[in-house]
């Protein structure tokens, strides 16, 4: 069997009872075989604990621990549908390597990036070593804590520089967003005037795109975060069927130009 489904979410903490029964509601609602939760606030994830949100059918997980009750990332699967070869946990991020059908394994990187500007830089460094480690079909997904366009968000309050960072950061691990389905911002301060961005998204290489063309990422709000969930809904592309993108970063390539006149 193969994973159908990632639930991606900022749940806000998983530290208080009345919490985790909210976030289990939601997790069983949508019944993800793979779920990415961010800002646990969880800084030993006992095994009580995680069946205490997950139950007994999400069985498998690998967590980055917050520092105090700040941070957090965990990633839960159930085996009986996902089968994981391998994983890493760093300073901002959880990556899990899946198998697919006919050899064709891919990493999953759930990441919640740092709020604090000095971070953001050492927090994209870990994205490009983490890309170089885990090769062949990538996606990353989670709270970046950054965006990269001024559409991202609804007033003109924007870190222009630290934009232009994430962008070029972007092109050079070689991926693309995934398209957010019916909403333009994820994330509110839930104020009288509020401040509205987009801090949660999904982002895939050429590759990971060719196994799951279908993929569709759509959102839900939450009482419970003021973050919206994510889920990227996927179906595996049957084999040899190819898709054809083009990519801009494909212009930078040393030998474009000459591979382009040869054909």
């Amino acid at each position: 069997m193969n994973p159908s489904s990632i639930l991606v979410w900022n749940a806000r903490g998983l530290n208080q009872a009345d919490r985790r029964n909210s976030v289990r509601d939601v997790i069983h609602s949508v019944n993800a075989p793979i779920v990415c939760l961010q800002e646990t606030k969880v800084a030993a994830l006992s095994q009580r604990l995680f069946l205490s949100v997950f139950g007994i059918a999400y069985d498998k997980f690998v967590d980055l621990p917050a520092i105090g009750t700040r941070g957090g990332v965990l990633v839960a699967w159930k085996s009986e549908v996902c089968q994981v070869l391998s994983s890493r946990v760093d300073t901002y991020s959880v990556s899990v390597q899946f198998a697919e059908q006919e050899g064709r394994n891919w990493w999953f990187t759930g990441v919640y990036g740092p709020q604090a500007d000095a971070k953001k830089v050492a927090f994209m460094k870990e994205l490009r070593d983490v890309r170089a480690l885990c090769s062949g079909p990538w996606i990353m997904a989670g709270d970046f804590n950054i965006i990269y366009q001024a559409e991202d968000k609804n007033n003109t309050n924007l870190d222009r520089a630290m934009m232009g960072r994430f962008r070029r950061f972007l092109d050079e691990v070689e991926v693309k967003e995934i398209p957010l389905l019916g909403r333009k911002y994820t994330w509110s301060n839930e104020r009288s005037s509020p401040t509205l961005v987009r801090l949660d998204r999904a982002f895939c290489c050429v590759n990971w795109e060719e196994v799951f063309p279908d993929a569709v990422l759509q959102s839900t709000a939450s009482v419970v975060s003021d973050h919206c969930l994510l889920v990227l809904r996927m179906k595996v592309a049957s084999v040899g069927k190819r898709r054809f993108h083009f990519e801009s970063f494909w212009t930078k390539l040393p030998g474009f130009l000459e591979a382009v006149q040869q054909n």
